[in-house]
């Protein structure tokens, strides 16, 4: 083979090989675009879902509050009104709820003359476990010891954290269970108490996401498909998912233990073939799963383990 063809042979390939990297450079650039243009995307969605607070737009009044906190003196929702409340139920034990103290500590100091934070403990060894905690962590807020009935008026409490905040004028505005950001909870506490607020409010029905005595009125449920219903066959499906019981042990009904447990394997399966045999046309059975009837307000729904 002459030098001249060897030339040619190796000009050929430097060419193919360009050509190669350009068109591999070309598409990771599209690549990169498309991601940045994604990430702008969600981080846009982000920041929009950061500017929104969410309210019920029916509003219930608070359950009657009367207890000694931790140090003797009486905690009563009478002495409420006028100030924006944070009714927090946590325990010592609770990971969770321990990181969101300093958050609540900073909230009671800056908004000393708008806001209340009430810690509600569900600790089992007793108040003086709980005091020290208190002196431990520099805790600026009542705590009582969560008792059976004051569990029961909010209607369960599914895992710990959860709070409940109170407007002035004592509604329960909103629910919150879990570990949530210092901002939620300042951009709530300002609207609530007529402060400037940089985000828009929007508000819903409560529909078991406050009280799950509400779970009644619940058009959608968690994971139970009910698309391709008639509007007969809808209300009939609901009616029976309010009125059978989850047999999971949480003496709920279908609805209120999809509402209040959503990741629920028993009333999940239980409730779709609910929704398959009203789809299909079948009749209750004679004899629907034994469980609790229906809760009724104030009742108490048996909690998930705690989310910590």
């Amino acid at each position: 083979m002459t030098a001249p063809t060897n030339n040619r042979r190796t000009l050929l390939i430097l060419a193919i090989a360009l050509v190669v990297a350009a068109v591999l450079g070309l598409g990771s650039s599209i690549y990169a675009l498309r991601r940045a243009r994604a990430a702008g995307s969600a981080d846009a969605a982000s920041a929009a879902n950061a500017n929104v607070i969410r309210f019920v737009r029916n509003p219930e009044v608070a359950p009657p509050f009367l207890l000694r906190d931790i140090s003797g003196k009486i905690v009563s929702s009478a002495d409420w009104k006028g100030k924006v409340v944070i009714l927090n139920f946590w325990a010592t034990w609770c990971p969770p709820c321990r990181e969101e103290i300093p958050e609540l500590v900073q909230l009671q100091a800056k908004y000393k003359d708008r806001l209340l934070v009430v810690g509600a403990s569900e600790d089992d060894e007793g108040p003086q476990k709980v005091q020290q905690f208190m002196q431990q962590h520099g805790m600026n807020y009542p705590v009582v010891m969560a008792t059976k009935e004051l569990i029961d008026n909010y209607g369960g409490v599914p895992a710990l954290p959860t709070s409940f905040l109170i407007d002035p004028q004592g509604r329960v505005m909103m629910k919150h269970t879990g570990l949530f950001e210092y901002e939620v909870y300042e951009r709530e506490v300002r609207a609530l108490a007529g402060l400037p607020v940089d985000a828009r409010i929007e508000t819903f029905e409560d529909t078991g996401q406050i009280f799950l005595k509400n779970a009644a009125n619940a058009t959608e449920l968690p994971d139970v498909d009910l698309s391709g219903l008639t509007a007969d066959q809808r209300k009939e499906a609901l009616h029976r998912l309010n009125a059978e019981g989850c047999t999971c042990g949480c003496k709920l009904t279908l609805a209120e233990c999809r509402i209040n447990d959503s990741s629920c394997p028993v009333s999940k399966g239980a409730a779709n073939d609910v929704v398959k045999r009203v789809r299909a046309g079948q009749p209750e059975p004679d004899s629907p799963p034994a469980s609790a009837s229906p809760s009724q307000p104030g009742s108490q729904p048996q909690s998930p383990s705690p989310k910590t």
